[in-house]
């Protein structure tokens, strides 16, 4: 069989990202603490691209308050002159803070041990977690050992030992009851010792027992009254179950609320919170040579430079003008929630504001990703607002959300020692008008943390 060629002409239409398309999308989706990092990084490499309060000299007469603006002002953002001068409010470089290792070794160099058990004992701490505890068995710590220091286990069950009388206490413990038992070992004669013993034993052998709170049992496995379990409990969690977290290195992760909503004569609005909006330009002195200087050789590269940073500053410019849109069709959605809380959140759904805005729901779903907004109720990420409609006995509906805050609001009422199970909450809801199955309840309910009705019970019997 032989093959024939021939030539034909075949239309067809796909779409072609741009690299400024691209680019937009990639900024769409990044958090302000991201998109901070990625312009940082441009700024560095774009000689040409600068951010305007670095090099204003020309400081005007001072405000008060910077107002905020809207989308129609955004256009201006890259041309808009300021005057900050130096960055005089920038934060303080944070001292560094000691570290769990630092603080045992201080602890070390003070004692009277001998160089060998030093540095058996520095070994140990080096094996820490970030909790204090040691997640190595100990038999394998001496496994890794070389075997001509010949070193005992005998004398690593010493540097252990000595490791594990060090602050903060239960420091240097394998789980969570020796900790437990190591800090009641520390308290001596300042707790009463029936009350001290019977901590122990639950210590020891029963905190499954006391996590699932099964009281019967307990008193039953430790012959006293409930009473007395109350206290043997109270003092164990008096303890730190993870005594190295006050050393701990992670850091807080603060929010930056891209929009501001506030309230006005026609009702609740949604504007840019202007400190998070970052200000660039092209350098005029340097775009103004390369006009004058021809295109070829280096400055052609310059050409290609200038461009790049005006490609940046249009990607964010419309980065802040989807996120406002989307934010200000929120704030039409969910004026009820804004007037009285989460309890009157209205169901929202992602295509319901993509129909509204003429947008893709994948740029809805960007848009609303860790960006956040200040309410009066607090700050919560654009995607907090959407939620599935719940079925109401009017033939209404209200969102999952509002759903969910009626179900913590009921437990929080419910009366001391008498939980309401999932089945009395399914009651409760149909009281309000709000039909659901128990499962609903009981995933709602676990979403929020709350414990099921016997382990309320339970905890309300032990004294809280």
């Amino acid at each position: 069989m032989q093959s024939r060629q021939s030539l034909g002409l075949r239309l067809s239409q796909h779409l072609a990202l741009t690299p400024q398309l691209q680019q937009s999308i990639r900024f769409l989706q990044l958090s302000a603490q991201d998109l901070d990092a990625e312009l940082a990084q441009a700024l560095e490499e774009n000689p040409l691209l600068e951010r305007e309060e670095e090099y204003d000299t020309d400081a005007g007469p001072a405000e008060p308050e910077a107002p905020d603006f809207d989308r129609d002002e955004l256009a201006a953002l890259p041309g808009s002159q300021r005057g900050d001068g130096d960055d005089d409010h920038a934060p303080p470089e944070a001292s560094q803070a000691e570290t769990l290792r630092q603080h045992l070794l201080r602890q070390l160099e003070v004692t009277h041990a001998t160089a060998r058990d030093r540095a058996l004992v520095t070994l140990l701490i080096d094996e820490l977690d970030e909790n204090g505890y040691l997640p190595t068995p100990l038999e394998e710590v001496h496994g890794c050992l070389p075997a001509e220091l010949g070193i005992s286990p005998e004398e690593l069950h010493a540097a252990l030992r000595l490791l594990q009388s060090f602050d903060p206490p239960g420091v240097g413990a394998s789980t969570l009851s020796e900790c437990l038992l190591i800090q009641l070992g520390q308290m001596g004669r300042a707790v009463e010792p029936a009350v001290l013993e019977r901590a122990k034993v639950v210590a020891r052998h029963h905190l499954e027992l006391l996590a699932a709170g099964n009281v019967s049992r307990l008193c039953e496995s430790l012959g006293c009254s409930a009473e007395q379990l109350r206290e043997a409990r109270l003092l164990l969690l008096s303890l730190d179950p993870k005594p190295g977290r006050g050393w701990a290195a992670s850091q807080a992760e603060y929010v930056v609320p891209e929009v501001l909503v506030r309230k006005r004569k026609d009702g609740w609005q949604a504007r840019l919170n202007s400190a998070a909006v970052p200000r660039l330009r092209v350098n005029a002195l340097y775009e103004s040579l390369l006009k004058t200087s021809g295109v070829s050789g280096e400055g052609a590269d310059w050409q290609a430079q200038a461009q790049r940073a005006h490609g940046l500053i249009k990607s964010v410019v419309q980065r802040f003008d989807t996120i406002l849109r989307v934010a200000q069709s929120i704030v039409r959605h969910q004026q009820a929630f804004l007037d009285q809380g989460p309890g009157a959140m209205k169901p929202l759904l992602l295509r319901d504001i993509a129909a509204e805005l003429g947008m893709h729901e994948s740029t809805i779903s960007r848009a609303t990703r860790r960006k956040y907004m200040q309410t009066p109720w607090g700050t919560f990420e654009l995607k907090y607002f959407f939620g599935s409609a719940v079925a109401a006995a009017d033939g209404d509906s209200t969102s999952a959300t509002a759903v969910r805050t009626l179900i913590q609001r009921l437990i929080s009422e419910e009366p001391q020692g008498k939980p309401l199970s999932d089945s009395q909450l399914v009651a409760r809801l149909a009281e309000h008008g709000v039909e659901i199955a128990r499962r609903t309840v009981a995933k709602y309910r676990e979403a929020a943390g709350i414990p099921p009705a016997a382990l309320r019970k339970a905890k309300a019997q032990l004294g809280g």
